[in-house]
């Protein structure tokens, strides 16, 4: 057997998030589970490098898994090409890599990248992957809370409450709006790993700063509370996208 790391995108909006879950049913892991199995002939268990809420989009999200197959690697567009003709149109696989039999794609990401896109200005031609806010947002006011980000690691009030983790510590070192586009921004945030709807509450609430509704100095006493329910409502699933993730070159097999 050897371990493979798998990439790949996915539209999030026809899917209840990346996880296989009891009694929920079309997930992006699922799916992608049953497709490669049938391929490769052989039972394929995936491990993905987070979970990706229902409606959240991935364009770099990566899983491993492990196979008896031994030219994955050796005849790699090959594979590409046969899982993608299988697979539906809102998922798509663009790579195989081959890694150490001890490599995880969840523990082992050093960083992880995701995007959040907000409109000023209706679009039907965007709105499926952006957030339409209306009226005025000062941006330079939800940049200056957004630094204060960086210098916090306990993020409780921007989690999901009842999850299994073991700690709500993250170490942010990017949070960042810029324009993207006429009428349109862009919030970067980048970390070490990240809770669950964190980033939908950090832009949330991001925006209640923008609209003058809370003033930096809450949302810096928002992060010190600890307490979710002082944070706003997670901005809609629709609009973020995982775009980037980081190993140690160490993990990855050597040619």
């Amino acid at each position: 057997m050897s371990r493979y790391f798998l990439t790949l995108s996915y539209n999030g909006s026809q899917f209840n998030g990346w996880q296989i879950q009891d009694n929920t049913p079309s997930t992006v892991e699922q799916v992608l589970e049953e497709k490669l199995s049938m391929i490769l002939k052989e039972q394929i268990d995936l491990i993905g490098c987070g979970r990706t809420d229902t409606g959240v989009n991935a364009k770099n999200f990566v899983a491993h898994f492990d196979s008896r197959c031994a030219d994955l690697i050796e005849n790699k567009h090959h594979w590409i090409y046969k899982f993608n003709t299988v697979l539906p149109p809102s998922i798509a696989v663009h790579n195989i890599q081959k890694v150490k039999d001890e490599a995880h794609a969840r523990f082992h990401a050093t960083q992880r990248v995701y995007y959040y896109y907000l409109s000023q200005q209706k679009n039907p031609f965007r709105d499926n992957f952006s957030w339409y806010v209306y009226g005025d947002l000062d941006f330079d006011v939800m940049n200056k809370a957004a630094e204060i980000l960086l210098e916090y690691e306990d993020f409780t009030s921007f989690s999901k409450l009842h999850t299994q983790t073991h700690t709500n510590n993250c170490k942010i070192t990017q949070a960042l709006w810029h324009k993207s586009g006429e009428h349109e921004w862009r919030f970067s945030i980048k970390a070490d790993r990240f809770l669950r709807g964190m980033v939908r509450a950090i832009v949330g609430t991001l925006v209640m700063v923008g609209k003058n509704k809370i003033t930096v100095s809450d949302f810096r006493k928002i992060i010190e509370a600890k307490d979710r329910s002082k944070a706003g409502n997670n901005a809609p699933a629709n609009a973020l996208f995982l775009v980037g993730i980081k190993y140690p070159k160490e993990i990855y097999e050597t040619a």
